[in-house]
């Protein structure tokens, strides 16, 4: 049984999440309404991951994180509404294990958080997030096509992440819009093909491992 602390200042998205967890009993879920009490709790008890919502009033999600990086190494997984670049590496540079921007299905939320429970558990901290030959460092967004270290820009960066987190299963355009450019995005899908159209030349031979999936999106097969 896992120990989780979700720390939300919205009740009812914290309700949710807790209500959802708990009804697969593998995990139970103590809830923080603001920063301030999530630390005290964090200090009282022994947590095996921490879900941290970002904006709230007081102590922000960023300075909890930095305070807990302190003298815990917990893993912590972001909710937040803010996904834009300098937001998300700015969450990575503090210790953050994963990034999910609101609004998310909770049963992709539950799917991360059983993941990274059982990589922590387990003592497998992967160093590099991996998929045949393309190696991408989560912290420092470094990729490295076999030894050959490969620059690409922000929004490349961004959706290159997410399909080797979800290696060998389909993400729709949509979704890879609303983690990528945000949910208030107004523009056309369209910006999505022409970005990964660019990721897969400047992947290389790796890049044909990036598959459309016909009404659905596109999936990187490991």
């Amino acid at each position: 049984m896992y120990n989780i602390l979700l720390i939300e200042d919205d009740a009812d998205i914290a309700e949710l999440i807790q209500d959802f967890f708990i009804r697969r009993e593998v995990s139970e879920v103590s809830i923080a309404y603001d920063g301030q009490r999530g630390e005290e709790m964090l200090y009282e008890s022994d947590y095996d991951l921490v879900l941290l919502d970002v904006m709230m009033p007081g102590i922000d999600g960023f300075t909890v994180c930095q305070d807990i990086r302190v003298d815990n190494d917990v893993p912590i997984i972001f909710l937040t509404a803010r996904g834009q670049m300098n937001d998300v590496l700015y969450g990575y540079s503090l210790g953050c294990d994963d990034y999910v921007v609101k609004p998310f299905s909770i049963e992709e939320l539950y799917a991360k958080s059983m993941a990274l429970l059982k990589r922590s558990k387990g003592l497998i901290r992967d160093s590099f997030l991996i998929c045949g030959n393309i190696r991408m460092n989560p912290i420092t967004l470094e990729v490295y096509v076999k030894d050959t270290k490969v620059d690409l820009p922000r929004k490349e960066l961004m959706i290159l992440r997410l399909l080797i987190e979800n290696k060998n299963t389909p993400i729709s355009r949509d979704s890879i819009l609303t983690k990528v450019w945000g949910y208030d995005y107004e523009g056309s899908e369209r910006v999505v093909d022409n970005r990964v159209k660019n990721l897969r030349k400047l992947l290389g031979d790796e890049g044909k491992n990036i598959k459309t999936v016909f009404t659905r999106g596109y999936q990187l097969v490991d």
